[in-house]
């Protein structure tokens, strides 16, 4: 479920900036060609920028990839790195959650004010905040989940679930999946084709060699 859900995020973030570029070449195109413009590449690029970056907060946090400073963390006991780890994953649900609700204030300024970007498309300022605003309520429902699962965890004393959910990668960690990710990629192009491929081609080669 959860590679599902990162492969998911990840696959928009992508399309996202993908279709970002397009808009940026032919902007690009037209300006040096044709002397216009679209006069709205900076604005879908500061959308895009701001959603983009939203999902790439919860894609992190599955991945379990945010940025945490262990200099110190793994000099110190086992029993503290677990309770450190659980703190981890309440601060940044507080932190999420937080994010959440000022964007949610936000919208509701919008909507209320009926606020338009100062470009030349005026575009209403509450329909690329709702998609920000959901992005920011996933990343906010999953880091409460990971929170209160990381609580009843240590309420059961079930320590190295905990670490194994919350505690930073190590350069072990990070080598083992790159090697599983490419097994996984080796096994996808060694693959057998499908069945019907597979006739198709036999039956190709059969004629040829008729």
């Amino acid at each position: 479920m959860k590679e599902r859900l990162e492969r998911t995020l990840g696959i928009v973030f992508g399309l996202i900036f993908l279709g970002l570029s397009i808009v940026v070449s032919v902007e690009t195109v037209m300006r040096k060609v044709f002397n216009m413009s679209l006069q709205g590449a900076d604005e879908l690029g500061g959308y895009a920028l701001a959603l983009g970056a939203t999902l790439a907060f919860t894609v992190a946090l599955i991945g379990r990839a945010h940025v945490r400073v262990d200099v110190f963390l793994v000099r110190f006991p086992k029993r503290l790195q677990t309770w450190l780890n659980w703190l981890s994953a309440v601060l940044l649900m507080g932190f999420a959650v937080l994010m959440a609700l000022l964007a949610w204030d936000t919208l509701l300024d919008s909507a209320n004010y009926q606020s338009v970007s100062q470009t030349p498309w005026a575009t209403p300022m509450v329909y690329p905040q709702s998609l920000w605003m959901i992005a920011l309520g996933i990343f906010a429902l999953l880091a409460t989940v990971q929170a209160c699962v990381a609580t009843v965890w240590l309420l059961q004393r079930k320590y190295a679930r905990i670490d194994a959910m919350l505690a930073p990668k190590s350069t072990e960690d990070e080598v083992q999946q790159e090697l599983d990710d490419l097994r996984a990629r080796s096994a996808d192009m060694t693959s057998p084709a499908p069945a019907h491929m597979a006739s198709g081609l036999s039956a190709t080669s059969g004629g040829a060699q008729s």
